[in-house]
This record gives C-alpha cells, structure tokens and sequence, in this order.
C-alpha cells in the first residue's frame, strides 16, 4: 500500500485555542460522515456561502462521500473536535507538484477562538511532508475573518483580486516570521489555559467527604477557611451536607456555573467525573486523586492516558493527577485548592513542583523563610499541565516575579530551553533538577529517556539563562535574594561584621562562588555598635566599586542588640545595593526590608553568587542565531531521505553513511571533508598516491586505534613509493591487519590544533551539539562543552571557550592562535546539519585540525535513522 494513503496517525494533536480551552485535531476518515452532516447543519449559511461561493444549504450524498474519502497525500483534511462533536475543517487539494489549494470551514460559535489558525499550522505541516510547497486560496473580498488568517500567519503573501476574488498565493515553508506568529500565538493561547485554573469564579470539590482525615475533607475545608472568595461545591452521592455546605450528588446537579473542579475519588471513578464535568460546562480539573500512572502498572497508566484523552477533547486542562492542588494568594482569589494546610504568605514568587509526596514539606519550608508566593501549582504526576505551562503564563503575571522551579522529569526540554529563555530575560528562574546525575524519572511521568550526558542538561540550563541549585534548600536560599534584593550590578562584593574570623570565612567562600572581594573585610571586632555597621554600609553604598554586600553579625554576650543592627541594614538595603547577611545564624527574610539571612557565610555568598551570575546573564547580549551561507537544507534531507530508504535494515536502527554520502552531506552544509581513499592492500595504497599526488598520510581509521598514544596509527610525510612501502610494513606490522584497522590514504593537511566537533538527535532533547578537543584526554576527563540548537553566536563562541583545553586554542605555551571563527562556523552549521535535518541521527567531524586561518575537516562519520518525531517542530501541539 502506498505510504501516504496509510492513515497518519502522527498528525493527531491534542492543541490549545486562543481563548486556553482544549481540542482535538486529526485527519478525516470515512467514519465521519454523520459527524460531518452534523457539523455542516450547524454551520451559518453565511460561512457556507464564503466556503462555496454559492448558496449552499445542505451536503449531497456525494458531496459527503468526497469530503470524508481523502487519500492523505494529494487529498488532506483535517478536523477539529470537541467532544465527538466536529467544529471545523481544513483541508488541502494539490493542484500540481508543488502548489495544493487550501480551504477551511469554522463552525459560528467557535469563530474568533483561533480555530483557523491552528489548521493552518497543522495542514501546512502536513503538506510539507507531502511535498507541498506553495498554498493557493480564492476568498470572497467580505471574508474578512479568512484573509486575516493567512496575512497573520508569519508567512509572504501575494495577494490579487479578480473578479470579485481576493486571490492569496503564499510559501509555507516555515520562515522566521512564520515560527515567530507560531511561538507568540502559543504563548498567549498556553498562559490563558493556566490563568483558567488559577483564577476560578466557582470551585466544586468531587469527592468531598464528611470525614476529617479524608482528603475530600482537607480540599473543602482549606478552600473555605483559606477564604476563597467565589462559592464552593461539595460534590458527594451520599451526603447531603459537608462542613456546613449543601452536598450534591454529580456536578451536573450544582445549580451555578463551575469553573475549577478538585477531583478526590477513586481513581476508577475519575472518567466517569470527567464526563460530568465536561457536561457542566467545567473549564479546569485538579485530580488529587492517586492510582494511576505512578503506581508503575499498565492499568494505571492506561487510566493516566484516558483521564488525559477525555478531559482534553471535551476542551479541559489537567492538574494531576495524584497531586497537591494549586494556590493562588491574590486577595481577589484567596484560592487554597490544595491539601497544603502550611501556606507561605502572599509574596513575589511562583512556584512549580512536580512532587505532590514533597509540595507540603516545601510548601512549609517557604513559610517559615517568610518567603511569600503569589501562586502554587504541584503537578504530580505531570499528565497535563506541566512546567512549560506555567512558565508561559507566569512570564507576564505582574504579581510574579521569580520563578522556581522543582522538577522530576522533563516533558520537552527543546521547548523549555525556549521558554525559560524568555522568561529568564524579564524575570530570574531557579530550578532543581532532581535525577541530574541518573537521568533517571519517577512512576508516572510518560516521558522519553534522555541519552545526552548530565553536562548536557545542565548547560541547557545554562544556555537559558536558568539558575540551576542542587538542593530545594538552595533554591529558596537564591529565591531570598532575588525576591528581595536589586540585582548586583557586578561581580564585586565587600564583606563586613564584627567577626574576624568569619569575615575571612565568608571573603572565601565569595570567592569560591565566583565573586571579587572587594579590598580587605572590615571587621569591628565583637563590641561594634548599630552605628558602626550603618557607616560602614554607607560607605560601600557610596563606593562605585561594590556591586553588593555581605554582611556578618554574630550577637556579642555584652553586645549591642540585633534590633538595632537589623534597623541599620534596612536603611542601607534601600540605598540600591543588594545585601545579604549571617544574622544571628538565622535563615530566612529579616525585617520589612527584606534582608535575606543564612545561618552561615557560605550559604550567603553562594546565593548572592547566583544571583549575580544570572545578572550578568541577563545584562549580557545573547547574540543572533547567524545567518550561514552555502547551506542547502533541502538538499540535505533529500540525501539523507534517500539514504534511509536504502537502508536494508530496521530504518529506525538506521545505518552509518558509506563516505561518498557523508561527503555529499557535509557539502550540503558548506563543509570540505578531506579526501580519503581505502587503502586495504599495498597496491591500493601506492595507487592512492598516485592519484592524490603531493605529500599523504597512511593512518588507521579503526576506533579502537584511534586515541591509542602508544600506537603509532599515522605516518605522514609520505610522498614517495619507497616511503609509502616503509610506511605500509611497519604500521601493518605493528597494528593490526590492514582490513581490520582501516588502512586509508590522505593529502597531507596544514597543522593546527585537532578537535572534535558532535551533533546528534536525542530522543527527548531533540538535536544537541557539542565540542571538546580531540584525543584521549578529552576523552578521559569529559572535557566537553554542549548546546542545545539553534545556537546564537554567542553560544557558538561560548562553547569553544568554555572547555578547559581551550587555552590550547589561544596560544598555550608558544603554541598556534587558532582561527576561532571558522571554528565556530563549523559548530553553527554542525548545528544547523542535525536541527534542519531530523533523519540525520548523528554527526561526528574528529579530527578537525583548527590552524591560523581556516580548517581542515580531516575525518568524520554520519549516521541517518528514522526520525524519532520532535515535540517542539512546526506547529503547536500539547505533549
């Protein structure tokens, strides 16, 4: 059967519309045809006259027929549901080989929700894999709603009007423009799905319980005595009254509208609530209810994957399931929709955490800091909502302004890295990542297994400007700074108190956290006076050197009191400057001013060494992903497409490039691979010479041999037949057979410093790309850096520099300037190679030898596979 006629079950997408309400997305088949009468009978005759330029009434049995018998390739439409109930329609024809005409049909009610946008995204994609380039339409001029449509997507548009029609010509191959509508239409559809659950009018609460030590109880009792300003539902089939509220058997018989519904029954008896909900008209669900995909069993992961299904397609986001709850501390709200009975107060700082078993301790340890929150969301097992997701909304939620994060697994790390930048650059984000150094992910999370080493994680982190802590401790140890302090300006810190000793300790540990101690530290000796501390602050206010200040007090037994000391950091903390202090020993935020302490000197100047790197992070410019030139992606993928389909094996085993292609591909990227001809017997070795000519090299290509110091598996300089019959006897001698070493003959390529560049598809990362120098050394001590494509500029250079060895690059010990820039050029289109060409599975360029000016590409391998889908590529879509 032909490949396209096969019904694509990867373009069924679960999306989010512009108002943050659900739907589902898929192809049309034959099944569908009642469900397309349906759809058409509720349609304006208005909307079908722009579809069909007539009156257009009813759909003929043949008109049905043709509309639902597509063969997803020339012939593509896709529908939008909610429910079981169609909403809309896409669909494309193909004219010729490259242009398809596009139409689309929006039911009246669900017009201005998005609804075209997203079929255009999805059905473009689709076309895209057919080999579609172009998109025609013809639209009545008084279709306003369907030109916006196509001039708002990103794309070049062509307009022309003729005979009464507006004519729209356009490219849809994704354009920075394009992904640009794309990502700025996500954002804003993905945040207002969060701001529904986080700002309900109603709550129900299904599963209430009479009960105290039952968690139906705990919900109910937290939203009323938290005082949650809307009216809460108790929804129980037995009571009839719960902690003073009327109780009522289903949703459906709650006389108001509900807006949030907390969802604590067994977790057998969560679809059967969905469907109630759904029926009610419920916008969000927050199941706390446990049995499900963390219980490690196939039946619960089957009911994880249906709870999903069902809410989504009937236009619901999901909290959960077995989680906390969420908490929004804005007074209009006062929403205490979580079984945490210890809040923090309202406060600056958002917080996501996927731990339901850990969000009541964590929950604890912020309140006692005095750490105040503006809004709560514990995950649990991540189903749903997940930490992208809040990210995109507390990106503009003026009552947030840190952002921690607490996670356990990650869902689409390409799509956080974006996020996170974007929010990193407005407002500081703190994370910890738990399993860093295991990769490992707890029941419950579906998520694929991450290959790419820990390094490469946490310079993703890096790369997005994220504060990464290794401890939830230390995160609100960083979170006491930001949400209280200014900015550190720079890297220069003066150290106070009126302990000598500690002062030293502390100027240490500043500078272990990469910090400048400014001068010596000013130490009062134990009997300082409020009056010396407020000087001395004074002074390092006034002095332009100091970028912030770390202050010391230990309580003296004849000493001045600590009121007065706090009084005096609090007048200085509003000079402008950041402080942190060891008072008293005590953790937490001393004062209204918002003086953060820490029980020790270490755990100060850590923190405010975070926060100041993030300052200079988010000072810094963070470069332009560059524009290369010679760079034929299409070419590329045609290459690797055809290489695949040749591929006798399993496609997604996939199979290395014979060196013909991997040549034709690097030349598709701009880059000269240095010929190399096999070299299995002496015979084929001296006619190598011959047809090089010059001076060559015999070497051993076998990885084994490779890195082997002790070995001599190179011999340069040859240029003679006498020389290449020396070479070839003692290497062969000294070796292995010739066959098993991978005996091949090069030119001679110009000096320079060897090193290794690597780009690969990881099943969850997506592309990744790394450099480190080459050799055994590197190899040994993991002396490499990573990236997460695209890269900008800056991260190209970053990582070229960053790798301990690099000094080997600049000169070392008399040694080359290597031209760095062609260097990262090669990194920036290494990059580009694995970004743009997703059946690429691997890249490897080793040796590469970076000289004084240019570079010699001298070995490399490539590995195409089947692509393993990325979730984060080309049109919107929830995981």
């Amino acid at each position: 059967m032909d490949e396209a006629a096969v019904y694509p079950a990867h373009w069924e997408a679960d999306v989010v519309l512009s108002d943050g309400a659900t739907a589902h997305l898929r192809p049309i088949v034959p099944a569908d045809a009642e469900r397309l009468v349906e759809f058409y009978a509720r349609v304006s005759d208005r909307s079908k006259y722009y579809r069909f330029f007539a009156p257009y009434p009813t759909l003929t049995g043949r008109d049905v027929e043709r509309f639902t018998n597509v063969d997803h390739r020339d012939r593509v439409a896709l529908i939008l549901l909610i429910g079981d109930a169609m909403i809309a329609v896409g669909r494309y024809e193909r004219l010729d080989d490259t242009d398809a005409e596009v139409s689309f049909l929006v039911e009246d009610e669900h017009q201005g929700r998005g609804v075209g946008s997203v079929l255009l995204e999805h059905l473009a994609q689709a076309a895209r894999e057919r080999g579609v380039r172009r998109f025609v339409a013809d639209i009545l001029p008084a279709n306003h709603k369907m030109i916006d449509v196509f001039a708002d997507a990103g794309y070049t548009v062509d307009n022309s009007y003729e005979d009464g029609v507006v004519h729209v010509e356009f490219e849809i191959a994704p354009t920075g423009s394009s992904l640009e509508v794309m990502a700025a239409r996500e954002h804003r559809a993905e945040a207002r799905s969060i701001e529904r659950l986080l700002t309900p009018r109603s709550v129900a609460v299904v599963g209430a319980s009479r009960w105290r030590e039952k968690i139906g109880q705990t919900l109910v009792r937290n939203l009323v005595l938290g005082g949650f300003t809307g009216p809460v539902y108790a929804v129980n089939r037995e009571a009839t009254a719960i902690t003073g509220l009327p109780a009522y058997k289903s949703v459906r018989d709650v006389p108001g509208e509900i807006d949030l519904a907390l969802v604590a029954v067994p977790a057998d008896a969560v679809a059967e609530v969905v469907l109630d909900c759904a029926a009610k008209g419920v916008r969000g669900l927050v199941v706390v209810s446990s049995g499900f995909a963390e219980t490690g069993e196939p039946v619960g992961r089957s009911r994880q994957a249906e709870l999903v299904r069902l809410a989504r397609a009937h236009g619901m986001r999901i909290v959960g399931p077995n989680c906390l709850g969420i908490v929004n501390t804005d007074p209009v709200f006062s929403l205490n929709a979580s079984l945490a009975t210890t809040l923090p107060p309202a406060g600056r700082v958002g917080f996501f955490a996927q731990s339901g078993a850990l969000g009541s301790a964590i929950l604890a340890d912020g309140a006692a800091r005095g750490l105040g929150v503006s809004t709560f969301v514990s995950a649990g097992n991540r189903a749903d909502v997940s930490g992208n997701d809040l990210l995109q909304y507390w990106r503009d939620d003026p009552a947030t302004e840190v952002v921690l994060l607490y996670l356990e697994s990650l869902g689409n790390p390409r799509k956080f890295s974006r996020l996170s930048r974007a929010v990193a650059e407005v407002k500081p984000v703190v994370a910890v990542k738990s399993g860093r150094s295991t990769q490992g992910v707890p029941l419950g999370h579906t998520v694929r297994p991450i290959e790419a080493p820990a390094d490469a994680l946490d310079a993703m982190f890096r790369q997005s400007g994220v504060v990464l802590v290794d401890t939830i401790p230390e995160m609100f140890d960083v979170a006491q700074v930001l949400a209280f302090q200014p900015l550190p300006t720079g890297r220069t810190v003066a150290v106070m108190g009126n302990s000598g000793a500690l002062c030293l300790l502390a100027a240490d540990a500043a500078v272990s956290a990469g910090l400048d101690v400014y001068g010596d530290p000013v130490g009062f000796g134990a009997g300082a006076t409020a009056d010396d501390y407020r000087k001395a602050l004074r002074t390092f206010v006034d002095e332009p050197a100091v970028s912030s200040i770390l202050v010391v007090y230990a309580p003296a037994v004849d000493g001045p009191g600590g009121e007065d000391v706090a009084a005096a950091l609090a007048e200085v903390t509003a000079a402008g400057k950041p402080v942190v202090t060891t008072f008293q020993g005590q953790r937490g935020v001393r004062g209204p001013a918002g003086v953060p302490s820490y029980p020790s000197p270490e755990e100060a100047a850590r923190a405010l060494g975070h926060a100041t790197a993030y300052a200079e992070w988010r000072r810094r410019s963070h470069g332009k992903v560059p524009r290369l030139e010679g760079c034929d992606a299409a070419g590329a993928r045609k290459l690797a497409r055809g290489a695949l389909s040749a591929v006798g094996t399993d496609p997604q085993t996939g199979a290395d490039l014979p060196p013909a292609r991997l040549r034709e591909l690097l030349a598709a990227y701009g880059v000269d691979l240095l010929p190399m001809v096999d070299a299995p017997t002496l015979d084929a070795a001296l006619g190598a010479l011959d047809v090089l000519g010059g001076e060559v090299v015999l070497k051993a290509t076998s990885p084994r041999l490779r890195h082997r110091p002790d070995l001599a598996a190179v011999w340069r300089n040859i240029d003679t037949a006498d020389e290449m019959r020396d070479a070839w006897a003692t290497m062969a001698q000294t070796l292995a057979d010739p066959v098993e070493a991978g005996f091949v003959v090069q030119p001679m390529a110009p000096g320079g410093v060897p090193v290794s560049i690597r780009a690969w598809e990881d099943p969850l990362f997506g592309p990744v790309v790394s450099f480190g120098l080459s050799g055994v050394a590197s190899e040994l001590l993991g002396d490499r850096s990573y990236r997460i494509p695209p890269l900008t500029d800056r991260d190209a250079a970053e990582m070229v520099r960053e790798v301990k060895a690099a000094a080997l690059l600049m000169g070392y010990h008399g040694g080359i300037m290597a031209d760095l820039g062609a260097v990262e050029d090669l990194v920036h289109r290494m990059s580009r190679l694995v970004d743009e060409v997703p059946e690429v599975g691997s890249v490897e360029l080793d040796p590469v030898l970076a000289g004084e000016s240019g570079l010699t590409v001298v070995n490399g391998s490539a590995r195409v596979a089947a692509p393993a889908g990325r979730q984060d590529w080309y049109t919107r879509r929830l995981p």
